[in-house]
């Protein structure tokens, strides 16, 4: 999986902008609203224009189309095909992509079992809890096989007393993927439980980098309850 440069990215929101994301790590990038955290995923996805420089594992990427990078993008409001079922909504790209019928089926039974949601196969988004439209929606975007995954503020579909199961389900696949993820919330506890590093933007600037194992200054404390399995009733399929 690629390890992804960005190289002084300018447009309406950023100024000379220079990151780099390392390969297989999760990065979270945390700010408030406006601070360009979605503009970013934008960009490494080949969504906006701008100036400026995308490489992956030192290949210039900026004229390459989105669908070729092999990119994987979780959007905020998860955008899932009302009309299509389950299974449909996670063959949707396979199926752009001109895959065989077979090969579809066998990738979308893949990751029906790794997300635990063989039984949504035939339901629609509309008959789905929170938690469920969140597993299918990433289910989705890992089915075109991504080296890179981008989460756009994924768990704000989700309730708040929602467990920690989902997140680190995500950690977890992400882990035995390799996959190099790049994941924007405005959630400090989120960031912490979530990242190897994390990047916090302000106003379209990198305002700070840190490992998570530097952290110091942030108290645990301040981290929201976050229900634990034995409780958990809804959402949750980490139990039995």
């Amino acid at each position: 999986m690629p390890d992804i440069e960005l190289k002084n990215i300018s447009n309406y929101v950023f100024n000379g902008l220079n990151m780099e994301i390392f390969d297989k790590e999760l990065l979270v990038v945390i700010g408030q609203n406006g601070a360009g955290k979605s503009t970013l995923l934008n960009i490494i996805a080949g969504l906006v224009e701008h100036e400026g420089s995308v490489l992956f594992d030192g290949v210039l990427v900026n004229r390459m189309l989105t669908d070729k990078r092999r990119v994987g993008y979780l959007f905020q409001n998860l955008a899932l095909f009302p009309h299509l079922d389950v299974a449909s909504n996670i063959g949707y790209g396979p199926a752009v992509n001109g895959n065989p019928r077979e090969n579809i089926a066998q990738r979308v039974d893949e990751l029906l079992r790794l997300m635990k949601i063989e039984h949504l196969r035939d339901r629609y988004p509309k008959n789905l809890s929170g938690g469920e439209r969140q597993r299918v929606a990433l289910a989705r975007a890992l089915a075109v096989s991504p080296q890179v995954l981008l989460l756009d503020e994924p768990f704000n579909s989700l309730d708040t007393g929602m467990c920690s199961c989902i997140r680190q389900e995500i950690k977890r696949i992400q882990r035995g993927l390799g996959i190099t993820t790049v994941l924007v919330t405005h959630d400090m506890a989120e960031a912490v439980e979530m990242g190897d590093r994390i990047v916090v933007m302000n106003g379209g600037k990198v305002h700070e980098v840190a490992d998570i194992q530097s952290i110091h200054s942030y108290d645990p404390d301040d981290i929201p309850h976050l229900q634990n399995c034995t409780g958990c009733a809804i959402d949750c399929y980490c139990k039995g």
